[in-house]
């Protein structure tokens, strides 16, 4: 009788996963081997010139372009997380309470609304540039917006809670009697962190790299906005394949593809030794 009452309780879940996340998959999957007509629709004509598209030079460069964006992106999250977590961790329960509340907070106003909150801080008018002109640390406004400064700052700002939750979730279940072990025996605070805090959070550091590094391919409006549309990345590749061109199996294609890429960091995360349950089932 617990067997049935459990099963029917998780049908909701399953219709969701199936109507919302499975079927759509599929049908981008489908979506990409067919041919793109010239009046912005598709024929079911099988094809494999999607995908040999995504190996021409000019998205190549979009590719390596997103990466690169990503990797900066994501290596100065875990730059700040690490310090601002250990901080955190040695403060009482209500302190800590209180930060991650701050971490969080953020979240209950949309993401573009705060992009555009930073145009008004990054613009060469804005309060950064005034500030320092103010003081005469400048003596002309500094080039904050419409490159890849600018990027990198939505980006880090938007992806920076990603990165410290499940950073913190791991560095708060460490014993402390580990590290208070490591002192008594004399080890440096480098030694204790890099011997005993990071392959003791490397699961968490994970899911936060899985959590950064993908949207931030994806986050096409941050480029648009605080790029000023200069920079192409994934996001407004695909946006702009559903949306301008017309062109939507190649667009499918492109997501497919960042489907592979997240499926072999995963792999990577596996073969070198890591567990699934601990990235909370991704």
């Amino acid at each position: 009788m617990n067997r049935i009452f459990k099963r029917l309780a998780s049908l909701p879940i399953s219709f969701y996963c199936l109507l919302l996340i499975l079927l759509p998959l599929v049908y981008i999957f489908f979506l990409s081997f067919l041919k793109s007509d010239s009046y912005g629709g598709f024929t079911y004509v099988f094809t494999l010139q999607n995908y040999l598209k995504l190996f021409d030079v000019v998205y190549l460069k979009v590719f390596a372009q997103s990466f690169f964006i990503a990797f900066i992106t994501t290596v100065i999250c875990i730059l700040i997380s690490y310090p601002f977590c250990l901080f955190v961790n040695e403060k009482s329960k209500m302190v800590q309470s209180i930060l991650m509340t701050l971490v969080i907070l953020p979240f209950l106003t949309n993401s573009l609304i705060r992009t555009y909150g930073w145009m008004v801080l990054l613009r060469k008018e804005g309060i950064i540039n005034t500030i320092l002109l103010n003081f005469h640390i400048i003596k002309e406004p500094l080039s904050l917006m419409y490159n890849n400064l600018g990027i990198i700052i939505g980006m880090v700002y938007t992806l920076l809670p990603f990165m410290i939750l499940p950073l913190y979730s791991s560095i708060s279940k460490i014993d402390p009697r580990y590290i208070e072990a490591a002192k008594d025996l004399g080890a440096s605070k480098l030694t204790i962190f890099f011997k005993i805090i990071v392959p003791l959070t490397v699961s968490g550091l994970f899911n936060g790299v899985l959590m950064v590094f993908i949207p931030c391919i994806g986050y096409f409006f941050i480029s648009d906005l605080l790029g000023g549309g200069k920079l192409m990345l994934l996001g407004n590749l695909i946006k702009n394949q559903f949306l301008t061109a017309r062109d939507w199996p190649f667009g499918a294609a492109i997501s497919i593809a960042l489907l592979l890429v997240t499926y072999l960091l995963v792999r990577i995360y596996r073969k070198s030794g890591g567990e699934m349950d601990d990235l909370g089932g991704l």
